[in-house]
């Protein structure tokens, strides 16, 4: 039996605020390095950043992984039809130009972002996940979490990339969020613009977490050798 608009549209907002949650988490840890380069610890054995990817490699988290694989795929799948569904219903009519100042831009092209971020997690997850988690699940010895840093962020254009990735992931998460919890029954007239101001919150720790993340890196891996 085909779900109806409402199911699919509470299938994707619980996917979305759990991605959120491991977005926190994920961020938390790349923040780490930064810690440890104020510390004088980054690259050392006992680096929090190295302590934080030996949490990652757990086997609670481990398992976790293909969960939130799962719920990421999911939240894509469902985006797509609700997108497509949109589209047919509102025909040749598109937004007026009356309603454009009403309309926020992340808000009309939720689907652009989300192609964007997925694009970019696939190189990401090339990047790091193959040679850390994926290699000890395949009983290998996983690369050094610093040099992979070191060795992403080296060129300057790589930094850029991954910023244009987080402004589009940040984009993408300030609409999704508040809308989350309005699609779940969470939000009112009186928690919408409160709601609104915490994502904005959420969605700035995560974005700038990670551009700290990228940006350290590249000061790592061509200013301290």
């Amino acid at each position: 039996m085909a779900l109806s608009s409402i199911t699919k549209k509470l299938i994707m907002s619980i996917s979305g605020l759990f991605l959120i949650v491991f977005l926190l988490l994920h961020m938390t840890i790349n923040c780490f390095s930064v810690i440890d380069a104020f510390n004088g610890t980054y690259g050392a054995a006992d680096g929090l950043f190295a302590k934080g990817c030996e949490f990652m490699a757990l086997p609670i988290v481990t398992i976790m992984v293909p969960v939130l694989a799962a719920g990421f795929i999911v939240h894509i799948i469902y985006a797509i039809i609700l997108s497509i569904g949109n589209y047919k219903a509102r025909g040749t009519e598109r937004y007026a130009v009356a309603n454009k100042t009403k309309a926020e831009w992340a808000s009309k092209n939720m689907l652009l972002l989300g192609v964007i971020v997925l694009g970019l997690v696939a190189f990401h997850l090339n990047h790091f996940w193959a040679d850390m988690q994926l290699k000890e699940f395949m009983g290998e010895h996983a690369e050094d979490p610093y040099l992979l840093l070191n060795e992403t962020f080296k060129n300057w254009w790589m930094v850029v990339i991954y910023i244009v990735w987080f402004v589009a992931l940040g984009l993408h998460l300030c609409h999704g969020f508040w809308s989350a919890f309005q699609t779940i029954g969470l939000s009112n007239k009186i928690w919408e613009k409160r709601l609104t101001y915490i994502g904005y919150a959420v969605v700035a720790i995560i974005v700038l977490g990670f551009c700290a993340t990228a940006i350290n890196g590249f000061i790592q891996a061509n200013c301290c050798c």
